[in-house]
């Protein structure tokens, strides 16, 4: 445990000495504020229009401009933005040792190689967690400003947990990745990785088999799908988390097993 707390600090003074958190902070705001222009272009359609603003598209995905709408946008956009920036953050974190050459020193420690791998999964929990507060705060400001009709605090209580668990769905998907950066020994396999599951996540759905496809799961949850998955059973969660506990004992095994050269 005292070796697990001291990787974990060490992880922690790579990232915040690294401008990533800064650029990833920066990328995922995109999200509430992407979210907040849709919401002003419905609010007002016909000043959207005299500003040269087109409407018409905002008005097909969002619908009507109210604290529930906003929310599920950007629990949609977690969903698919979380997939390719939370796996930026993994292949960074997994990735930067090979790209900095310092793979070879880093397992000459008497840390446990184990040890190593959970002290840059917890990074990447903490990093992405703490990413989803932020755009949460920002998208309940954005909102604030916007001066949304006002909402029932229940209402606002359940997209907000909508968007967090959306979230947490889709960081459990992260340690695939992760094996796929470590395998990969690098930046641009697992970032190929998450673009590929990203594409077979929006053909799968669209064939209607989502629900047993992991990588669909969070963006189900979130509604994209609209009510039909609602009702999404206990089998697509246990399919996620299978996944992803395969994920971690591969990426555990790689490192523990594989000839590092």
């Amino acid at each position: 445990m005292n070796n697990l707390s001291q990787a974990t600090r060490v992880e922690l003074q790579k990232a915040r000495r690294s401008r990533m958190p800064l650029v990833t902070l920066a990328a995922f705001s995109l999200a509430p504020l992407a979210g907040g222009f849709f919401m002003f272009v419905l609010k007002d359609p016909q000043l959207a229009q005299r500003m040269g603003m087109i409407s018409m598209k905002a008005q097909i995905v969002a619908g009507t401009a109210d604290w529930p709408t906003y929310m599920s946008v950007l629990a949609q956009a977690t969903a698919i933005g979380g997939i390719l920036l939370f796996s930026l953050i993994t292949s960074w974190v997994f990735g930067r040792e090979f790209a900095d050459h310092t793979i070879n020193d880093l397992l000459a420690l008497p840390t446990p190689r184990s040890t190593i791998v959970l002290a840059k999964f917890g990074l990447v929990m903490l990093w992405s967690v703490l990413l989803t507060a932020a755009i949460i705060l920002i998208g309940l400001g954005v909102g604030a400003l916007l001066d949304l009709p006002p909402a029932p605090a229940a209402v606002l209580q359940e997209s907000t947990i909508t968007v967090t668990v959306t979230a947490l769905l889709t960081i459990l998907l992260l340690t695939p990745i992760a094996f796929t950066a470590s395998a990969g020994r690098g930046y641009l396999p697992p970032m190929g990785a998450a673009l590929l599951t990203l594409l077979l996540a929006q053909l799968v759905a669209a064939a209607g088999w989502g629900e047993y496809f992991p990588w669909s799961i969070p963006a189900l949850y979130s509604g994209m799908a609209g009510p039909d998955y609602a009702g999404m059973g206990a089998i697509s969660f246990l399919i996620l988390i299978l996944v992803s506990f395969s994920g971690m004992l591969a990426t555990i095994a790689w490192w523990e097993l594989a000839d590092q050269g």
